[in-house]
């Protein structure tokens, strides 16, 4: 069963992904991949601080 993604799970993954180029321990088969995986996690980091922070602002706003 797929876990649903969270935006700490998220993070993490962007960190490691981050590492492995950083430490060129990612073979240049798998950059591709990884980058685009790295991509979609960004966005779906930016779209859930989007939300929450339209949440917040309805909360404050009461």
């Amino acid at each position: 069963m797929e876990e649903k993604m969270t935006y700490e799970r998220a993070m993490k993954r962007i960190e490691e992904i981050v590492k492995q180029i950083e430490n060129g321990e990612m073979d240049i088969d798998s950059l591709t991949a990884n980058l685009k995986e790295a991509k979609e996690l960004v966005t779906f980091c930016k779209d859930k601080l989007t939300k929450v922070e339209t949440e917040v602002k309805k909360c404050l706003d009461l």
